[in-house]
């Protein structure tokens, strides 16, 4: 699927309408939330993985924690 998106102005900042065929193919509605990831072919837009933020969200607060012990085991 290709769609050409036209990005508009929302009060200070810009958006990206969605149009029907894109939300029914992603497979998403009004208030559910995407995510926005940079691949080497590009950008990506996906339905947000809760299980994965959670799981981000450990990780950041280990390897903050554990920031030390992870440089020497990384030599």
């Amino acid at each position: 699927m290709v769609l050409d998106l036209k990005l508009r102005k929302i009060g200070n900042s810009v958006g990206v309408v969605l149009p029907k065929e894109a939300l029914s193919h992603l497979k998403v509605a009004e208030g559910d939330t995407l995510t926005l990831t940079e691949t080497p072919d590009g950008l990506r837009l996906t339905p947000a993985n809760r299980e994965f933020a959670q799981s981000m969200a450990v990780f950041e607060s280990l390897n903050r924690r554990y920031r030390n012990a992870l440089k020497e085991l990384a030599k």
